[in-house]
Formats: C-alpha cells, sequence, structure tokens
C-alpha cells in the first residue's frame, strides 16, 4: 500500500459564525472519531494533517493541501458545507469520505457527493478504504462495520488531535472522552437506540485519567458516552482508583433513572460539575427520568423534586425536552415546562423540536409512510432552526406560537435571574447567562418568530410547510447561502434538495429483492 497524504476535517460548525456561545463552546464540541480516526491512519504509515473547524477559521486558509484522501465528519447540520468541501477536493483530484451521524442517517444521499460513506466505523473500515483509495463516481459505496468498535484510541493516542483543537478554545478546555458506547434505552426518536450498549477498556480509561493530569492542573472531562454511569460502580471505580477524587471535572449526560442521590453524592465526591439528564416528555418515556407510569403535574413534580436535589450536589445541570411529540396536544404540554421552569430555577432547560434524521430511528420509517417528513435542506436539521415533522396535533402556526411563548417565558429577565440566583458556583452562572442572551436563547426567539411570521404572511412559505410544494422559500435558500459564505460556489448543483423518503424506499427496494431471490430458489 502506497504512502497516502490524507486530510481528516472535524466540521464542528456548519460555516463561520460569530456568535458569542459558539466562541466560547465550539472548540470544546469536537468528536471524538475523526480524531481516532487520524490515529488510525498514522498507525497505517501515512502522512495526517487533522482540522478541527470551529467556525472561526478562515476555512480557505485552513484546508490541508495536496492530499490523496479526505475524511470528512459531519453532523447533519454540516452536510452542506461538507458536500461542497468534498466537492473542492474532488476538483483537485483528491478521493473523499463521509462518517459522522449524517453519513449514518442520509447515506442515499451522501453517496452522490462522496466516493466512500461510512456508517459505524471500526479499524478494519478504514484500512479497507485506505487499501483501496479509488474513485467511486458518480455514486459512492457505502461501508460499515457490523457494530461499534471494541476499542478506540483514548486521550494519550488522540493528543495531538485535541491539543490543536483546545488552542482555539478561549477561556473552558474540555477533553473529550468515552467510556462506553450505544445506549441501553429504546427511544424512539434516537440515533444510538438501535446500537447495543457496551463498556469500553477501562484500562485505557485509567491511562488516560492520569495522563490528563500531566497535561492540566485541574483537567476538564466531558463523557461523549450517550448515557453515562450505566455501569455505575464499575466506572466510578475506574476513577477512584486512577486519580484523586476532585483533582478533575467532569461534566456528563446522563439519564435521572440512574442519579440516584447516592449516585449523586458519589459523582459530586469524583468532581462532576455539569449533567445533561434527559427528561424529553411529560407524558411518555418515564422510564428514563425514573417516574414510571407518572404524566402531566405530577410527572413535572416529581422530576423537579429530583433535579432539585441534584443541583444540591451538582452545580450545573441542564434537563432535556423534546417538543412537538405526537403524545402532546393542546398548549398542556407547554405550560407544564413552565412549570417546571418556575420549580426548578437553577436548571438550564435544552429545548428541540422533534425531528426525523433518515435512518436515524426505525420510528422514521413510519413518519415516512405517513407523508410527514419535509425536505428541509440539512442545514436547518439541528433539532431547533426547522421541525422537518408535521406536527399530528397542531397548526403550524398554532405550534410556533407555543415554542415562542415557551422560549420567551424560559428566557425572560426574570427567569434569568432566578436562574442566576439559584447557580451558586460562578463559571455555571455565567454559562447560563451566556446561553440564554446568544445563540440559544435569545436567538431562537428572534429565529422562531421570525418562521412564524412567514407561516401568517407568505403564502409560499406555508405551502412548503404544508407540503404542497418542494420549492425552497428564500428565508431558507438565502440563509444557507449566507452561512456557507466562500464555500457557497462550491456547493453541488441539487445539493440542497434530498428525498425525504429515501429510508423507506430503500427499504422496499432491499425487500423486493430479497423476495425475488426467494423465488429463485
Amino acid at each position: 500500500m502506497r504512502k497516502l497524504r490524507i486530510g481528516i476535517i472535524d466540521l464542528v460548525s456548519k460555516g463561520p459564525t460569530r456568535a458569542l456561545w459558539a466562541r466560547v463552546m465550539n472548540a470544546n464540541l469536537a468528536s471524538i472519531m475523526p480524531q481516532a480516526v487520524a490515529v488510525w491512519c498514522k498507525e497505517e504509515g501515512h502522512d495526517v494533517t487533522f482540522l478541527s473547524y470551529t467556525g472561526f477559521e478562515n476555512l480557505a486558509e485552513e484546508l490541508p493541501e495536496n492530499v490523496d484522501l479526505v475524511f470528512i465528519g459531519a453532523f447533519t447540520e454540516a452536510a452542506q458545507v461538507a458536500y461542497a468541501l468534498s466537492n473542492q477536493f474532488q476538483s483537485r483530484g483528491a478521493i473523499t469520505v463521509l462518517g459522522g451521524p449524517h453519513a449514518r442517517c442520509y447515506p442515499q444521499d451522501a453517496q452522490k457527493y462522496f466516493d466512500y460513506v461510512v456508517g459505524l466505523t471500526d479499524r478494519s473500515v478504514i484500512r479497507d478504504i485506505l487499501q483501496d483509495c479509488s474513485k467511486h463516481r458518480p455514486l459512492g459505496i457505502r461501508l460499515a462495520a457490523e457494530k461499534q468498535p471494541d476499542d478506540i484510541p483514548g486521550v494519550r493516542e488522540r493528543w495531538e488531535c485535541i491539543e490543536s483543537t483546545l488552542r482555539k478554545a478561549p477561556f473552558i478546555k474540555m477533553v473529550p472522552m468515552l467510556g462506553s458506547t450505544g445506549c441501553p434505552y429504546t427511544c424512539s426518536f434516537c440515533i444510538d437506540s438501535t446500537v447495543p450498549y457496551q463498556p469500553l477498556d477501562f484500562s485505557v480509561m485509567k491511562d488516560d485519567l492520569r495522563f490528563l493530569l500531566t497535561k492540566f492542573k485541574k483537567p476538564l472531562v466531558g463523557w461523549h458516552d450517550p448515557n453515562f454511569g450505566v455501569r455505575f460502580d464499575d466506572f466510578m471505580g475506574v476513577m477512584e482508583e486512577s486519580v484523586r477524587p476532585g483533582s478533575i471535572d467532569f461534566a456528563a449526560e446522563s439519564s435521572l433513572s440512574l442519579l440516584s442521590e447516592a449516585h449523586v453524592k458519589r459523582l459530586r465526591h469524583n468532581g462532576f460539575k455539569a449533567l445533561l439528564p434527559g427528561v424529553e416528555s411529560w407524558y411518555d418515556l418515564g422510564g428514563k427520568s425514573s417516574t414510571g407510569s407518572k404524566q402531566g403535574m405530577e410527572k413535572v413534580r416529581r422530576v423537579s423534586d429530583h433535579v432539585n436535589m441534584i443541583l444540591r450536589h451538582i452545580p450545573y445541570i441542564q434537563t432535556n425536552f423534546v417538543l412537538g411529540l405526537d403524545s402532546d396536544s393542546g398548549s398542556e404540554p407547554f405550560e407544564l415546562t413552565k412549570r417546571f421552569v418556575d420549580l426548578t430555577p437553577g436548571a438550564f432547560p435544552g429545548y428541540s423540536l422533534l425531528s426525523s434524521f433518515g435512518e436515524a430511528a426505525p420510528l422514521n420509517l413510519q413518519y415516512q409512510r405517513e407523508n410527514r417528513v419535509i425536505g428541509f435542506p440539512f442545514h436547518f436539521l439541528n433539532n431547533n432552526l426547522a421541525m422537518n415533522l408535521k406536527p399530528t396535533n397542531y397548526s403550524w402556526p398554532s405550534f410556533y406560537e407555543h415554542v415562542i411563548d415557551l422560549t420567551k417565558y424560559t428566557f425572560s429577565a426574570r427567569a434569568i435571574f432566578r436562574r442566576i440566583g439559584a447557580t451558586h458556583a460562578f463559571i455555571p452562572r455565567w454559562l447560563n447567562v451566556v446561553r440564554a442572551v446568544s445563540s440559544e436563547g435569545y436567538g431562537r426567539i428572534n429565529h422562531y418568530s421570525n418562521v412564524h411570521r412567514q407561516l401568517l404572511h407568505d403564502q409560499q412559505f406555508r405551502t412548503y410547510f404544508e407540503q404542497e410544494t418542494t420549492t425552497l422559500p428564500s428565508f431558507y435558500l438565502n440563509q444557507v447561502q449566507k452561512d456557507l459564505g466562500p464555500m457557497w460556489r462550491w456547493l453541488p448543483q441539487g445539493a440542497l434538495y434530498h428525498d425525504p423518503n429515501a429510508y423507506l424506499k430503500s427499504e422496499i427496494e432491499m425487500a423486493e429483492e430479497e423476495q425475488e431471490i426467494r423465488l429463485v430458489v
């Protein structure tokens, strides 16, 4: 195998940005797998250039030059810039590979713009690409491992990539770690719901924690596990055996069902400073929130008491909700969330609009059969800028009225000051304020208000939402062009459009092929 010049690009941002929250946090949101791919490629003997794009770099100046092969990792919201980059690199003679959530969710569309599209990825998949390294056009080939890798390069092995990325973080510098893959829960809308849970090598985790103490006076680690602490005693034991409790600060996404007070106290003892549990719904998913069959206001009180308990021990908590679920109707779900905001002033609520991401979850087949999925450009599919599922129990204007009302209530001056008063550590208090007044709070209120106004006054805009036309409103077209900046000219023709029912069609085609094979046999 010849020695290759390889570029690896982790698209943390979907385009240039100057948002305050992005300045603070984007470099801390880098993905682990692009860094792992860099390690694997180097171990195969190739020259590797790594770039984590946070939206503040001059992308034209930062891109690796004279490369034979380029790996791009992207969430769906960065798909348009990923397509533009692939087009640019292919015009220079490079072979391009797409990985990350977008490759898993929309492989049929991505195949039109990349030579390789990879799903679950391990070392053997990367080795196959390196050995082949050839053009596959006009339709790229799909590759995937049977499951998540059993071992992933740890912090020590990925340090060169981590260090170059964290240099871009002005204040907070969070090191990404992973203790497990997959998820034990079966939330119908989640990409991890079909991936079996498995812990990674504890010896690597121990070595990484000790290694970090040689690089920082007091490291900050962000666990990328979909649900941290499923094997709670094992994970805590590894930490307590590796480093002195409190010598490293930690943040993790977990579920309320794992966060008993005894567990929370042990987390605090071991340096946990931030937790991000999912509440999701007041009418569903009681197992994840440890509320069983309780619904409505009874569940609000139960969850609020639980979160307030956590806040007595952990200074920062973000509670995650999904708006627009099929179990929701009328104003009650939004009013219940307001009551939660009142009862739990120290928590920062994270709101997501129900979205269907291609092949991310089996439930998406049902949505596509019902013809409810709208082909919004990928650029807006980040759970906030667009809801690409026609709601079951709301008209579009009424849904956005409720979302705007809830968001304004959550980020009102009163709520912000109550959150400040209920948060007792300086950095968490400061982060809550920045999030509220930046793109996540005020920015979303402004965006939702613009969408609502267009729904009421622009007939072409409304017919797009009602699936009566596929012509993209200028409201969205202009935003993509603005956000991509210089990369706009490299966006391939037709790349703003995709088939929102491609997953269903591929399943039907597969079933027909299997039927033909059975008939032949």
